[in-house]
């Protein structure tokens, strides 16, 4: 069967642990507690946000060797510069660390060529009782990625905010580090390329 992507398939949702670190953010308490190297705080600290850093990483880099290395490494640039972070009320910690995680990025695609990175995850559970939903996931995965493969770094970015991490635009341009404006005009245009780049795939069909 020919590759038919309907609009509400390419509709993204959160994952579920993205959606849930948006309401289980860690005390002020804690982070006062990990400032002084309280280790168990600290376990806390990581558990809490692991799989947000490490979905966004995924989604920008691929390589899984290579998304543990920078996991790991925007958690110790975040416990280094956790004596100078200030918890506002408005402000979430999830958002700064995916802010250290761009930057990551953004230093590692200066020194390496761009290769394709999954989107989504392999099998979701129900796919395991029905493969035809397994087989329809993988071909609109593969569409996906070979499109999202052709995004500039920063399209792709706040993309991935935006439709996996379920980020407000404001929280986008704060993590990016670009006036709203921008975040906006980029992912208006990261969508745009993506049905574009859709469209030519369903017609070489």
């Amino acid at each position: 069967m020919g590759l038919a992507l309907t609009t509400a398939e390419l509709a993204c949702k959160p994952d579920p642990p993205a959606a849930a670190a948006r309401d289980r953010e860690v005390s002020a308490q804690d982070i006062e507690r990990c400032r002084q190297g309280d280790r168990a705080a600290l376990e806390r600290f990581v558990l809490t946000y692991q799989n947000t850093v490490f979905a966004f990483l995924s989604r920008m880099v691929g390589n899984r060797p290579e998304v543990e290395d920078l996991a790991q490494e925007v958690f110790i640039r975040a416990h280094r510069a956790l004596p100078r972070f200030q918890l506002r009320p408005e402000a979430r910690v999830s958002t700064w660390l995916l802010k250290i995680a761009v930057r990551l990025v953004q230093d590692r695609r200066k020194r390496r060529r761009p290769v394709l990175v999954p989107l989504y995850d392999d099998v979701a559970a129900d796919d395991l009782t029905h493969p035809e939903h397994a087989h329809r996931r993988r071909e609109i995965a593969r569409a996906f990625e070979r499109a999202a493969s052709q995004l500039s770094q920063p399209q792709r970015a706040v993309f991935v905010l935006a439709h996996f991490h379920g980020l407000t635009m404001a929280q986008i341009a704060e993590t990016v580090g670009a006036p709203e404006n921008t975040v906006k005009t980029r992912l208006y245009r990261a969508r745009q390329r993506l049905q574009q780049l859709l469209s030519a795939m369903r017609e070489a069909q």
